[in-house]
């Protein structure tokens, strides 16, 4: 089994949801964060005083799936979350050892 954590832009999560689904995915965990990268966050104007702001909103999706689902995962991601600016995000790639069902006591696979 993989974990898949992936940052992405806000804007883009409603078209990384529908590419997964399409694979026949299901269960994520989506998270509000902030952050940046090499873009380094940006300055606003607020009240003719100038300030920077150094996090930016993402959106941080968590999946796990079986290995085999792993690189339909990662294209789909990469392909819905993409826009060609800089801050598209990042996509990371963990092993998962074992996974338990809490209500059926189901592990492993079975449990996803």
């Amino acid at each position: 089994m993989k974990k898949i954590e992936a940052i992405i832009k806000p804007f883009k999560l409603d078209e990384v949801k529908e590419a997964l689904q399409d694979l026949g995915i299901q269960g994520m965990t989506v998270v509000e964060a902030k952050g940046f990268g090499r873009q380094k966050g940006h300055t606003e104007l607020y009240r003719g005083a100038e300030y920077v702001v150094d996090f930016l909103p993402k959106i941080k999706i968590e999946l796990v799936i079986s290995d085999d689902q792993l690189e339909g995962a990662l294209e789909a991601i990469a392909q819905a979350a993409k826009t060609g600016k800089i801050g598209d995000g990042k996509i990371f790639v963990s092993t998962i050892e074992q996974a338990v069902r809490i209500r059926t006591g189901e592990t492993g696979e079975a449990a996803l």
